[in-house]
């Protein structure tokens, strides 16, 4: 009898702990199949989010582009004569008008927009790819490949400042129509040809020029393209390399690189006054137009004088998948 109550006893008592013990592995069990389903739907969660993020990107870089075309409009219109000069009267006897007209520029069209965009893009370009390989800079940008981004960043701001300035110069152009010093010249007329009173308004006149292109030309005098898109270059790479070249070996070789692009820049609107085809107020309206241009957009569009972040490396607030190294910068 005491043999059986103590097997009882003991059977009784095992059966609660093995009860308990089932009910615990039915509530792993549930859990685990919780985390299986959970692990599933989140790897479903990753897709449906990673295709909802190219999506977006997609549609962020047709925003950008759609932008950077409205912003040149003018641009092209004034380039593809769209659009003619307004046609501005004289008064009779301005001599700021009689220079004669010389066919060989100093610095042609071709020249300064293959000098500054190569110049200037090119060294952006090194710039970002230096600092990308070297400098492990991460981007937050859209664009995943860091090497892509950088340069998507940069030069598109840097491209969208041009489309901007030369806009808003040829918008200038076509709505003032101011002469040319070398209008007479090009219309092939002289004060004594027309017959007109020294001191009167001549509203219109009729040109012996048969190239009708060389005559509108010669009524976009105000302001100098030359001049502010080479102040915009010029002046945009010398913020660039007060941002980004921070070699401190040689002291004054920054200062000398930024000193000889503002003297280009200068000396392409001087130029313009020698080869008679601006005025002197015209090439000043350039030159200040063009560097607040490079001012805006870099240091309100562009992120070369924006600070860098770098990420909190603390084992508490950083995961162990983190790509981000302790050498990386995120800009």
């Amino acid at each position: 009898m005491q043999k059986f109550n103590s097997t009882g006893s003991h059977s009784s008592s095992t059966l609660p702990r093995d009860a308990e013990l089932q009910l615990r592995l039915a509530d792993s069990g549930g859990s685990m199949e919780g985390r299986e389903n959970g692990a599933g739907r989140h790897f479903l969660g990753q897709q449906q989010d990673q295709n909802t993020f190219w999506t977006k990107s997609k549609m962020l870089v047709g925003l950008d582009l759609i932008c950077l075309c409205v912003a040149s409009i003018p641009f092209f219109a004034c380039e593809l004569k769209a659009v003619t000069p307004y046609k501005r009267g004289f008064f009779c006897g301005d001599s700021s008008i009689t220079y004669p007209y010389v066919e060989r520029e100093a610095i042609p069209d071709s020249l300064l927009i293959a000098g500054g965009i190569i110049i200037t893009g090119l060294t952006i370009a090194l710039g970002e790819c230096y600092r990308v390989r070297f400098r492990g800079v991460h981007s937050r940008a859209f664009v995943r490949n860091r090497y892509v981004s950088c340069l998507y960043k940069e030069l598109g701001s840097f491209l969208f400042g041009c489309c901007v300035g030369q806009s808003i110069t040829n918008m200038a152009k076509l709505s003032v129509g101011r002469l040319r010093p070398n209008f007479l010249s090009v219309c092939n007329i002289t004060y004594a040809s027309i017959n007109c009173t020294p001191g009167s308004y001549v509203s219109q006149v009729t040109c012996r020029q048969p190239n009708k292109k060389m005559v509108d030309e010669a009524r976009k005098s105000y302001f100098s393209g030359h001049a502010s898109f080479a102040m915009y270059t010029m002046l945009y790479l010398a913020f660039y390399l007060q941002a980004r070249l921070s070699w401190r070996g040689a002291r004054l070789l920054r200062p000398l690189i930024q000193f000889l692009l503002i003297m280009i820049a200068i000396y392409t609107g001087l130029s313009r006054i020698s080869d008679y085809r601006h005025h002197p107020t015209d090439v000043l309206t350039g030159f200040i137009q063009g560097g607040l241009t490079a001012y805006w957009v870099a240091f309100y569009i562009s992120s070369m004088f924006k600070p860098c972040a770098r990420p909190d490396l603390s084992p508490t607030s950083m995961s162990l998948e983190s790509p981000l190294s302790s050498q990386q910068t995120v800009c």
